[in-house]
């Protein structure tokens, strides 16, 4: 049993798989327009054990045609061009996230900072029992971090990504997840879960998205046919 201390400042920790809508269970639809699910059925998905997480998820029958550098670029030129200022307003930096399915879980980060609360090693434990469970073992997934509406979006865009990066290194260097399955990305303010009330904590999440097979586990290639015959060939001679 880990040791747990008292909890001073929650945020959510949104779990989502990118495995096909054909599996996607009827709470976990994409809402039309620009908004993420509403903040209350990601408190419905903190229910269950880490095998009911992984009954969530289903195969991904196909990778998804997702450009991680090139989403984090859009993000910083966003930033420093200073487009959609008015966040009430601001479009949703990569809107092909909403149609996921997904999971969520709650995680307690220190305030402005990217460091995990000691209460959060439990749900952290449950996630890395979910990426091991046997329907997984074969994906790798990209965390993506988010932050509230408040304060300069370009520091907003920074914490997001070394929160991001701090929730990847846990999961690797405590509870033994394989580097090779996961990957890191921040968004900041850029994607507002809740884009009504931007200063909202329902918009501090952290999503971990299915992104495609590591190698070990990648349909093996079909081998090349042979090369025909060349017409008049003689047989070497024995």
């Amino acid at each position: 049993m880990r040791r747990l201390h008292k909890s001073l400042g929650p945020i959510e920790l949104l779990l989502v798989a990118l495995l096909g809508c054909a599996a996607l269970p009827a709470q976990a639809q994409a809402p039309a327009g620009n908004q993420a699910p509403a903040g209350n059925q990601a408190a419905a998905l903190t229910a269950g054990t880490s095998e009911d997480w992984a009954k969530r998820l289903a195969a991904l029958e196909t990778a998804p045609d997702l450009d991680v550098p090139a989403l984090r670029h859009q993000a910083m030129e966003r930033v420093k061009s200073r487009a959609d200022n008015q966040s009430l307003k601001r479009p949703l930096v990569a809107p092909q996230l909403l149609k996921l399915p997904q999971l969520v879980a709650e995680i307690n980060f220190d305030a402005d900072a990217a460091v995990v609360r000691p209460d959060s090693y439990r749900v952290l434990g449950r996630i890395a029992d979910t990426l091991t469970h046997p329907s997984m073992l074969g994906y790798k997934f990209l965390i993506v971090g988010h932050t509230v509406s408040t304060g300069r979006r370009d520091v907003n865009l920074s914490l997001s990504q070394r929160r991001a990066d701090v929730i990847r290194e846990v999961l690797v260097n405590t509870f033994k997840i394989n580097p090779k399955r996961l990957l890191s990305l921040g968004l900041g303010e850029e994607q507002l879960l809740d884009s009504a009330r931007p200063a909202s904590p329902a918009n501090q999440r952290v999503h971990l998205m299915t992104v495609g097979m590591i190698e070990a586990h990648a349909p093996a290639a079909a081998p090349a046919a042979a090369a025909p015959a060349k017409a008049g060939a003689q047989k070497p001679k024995r």
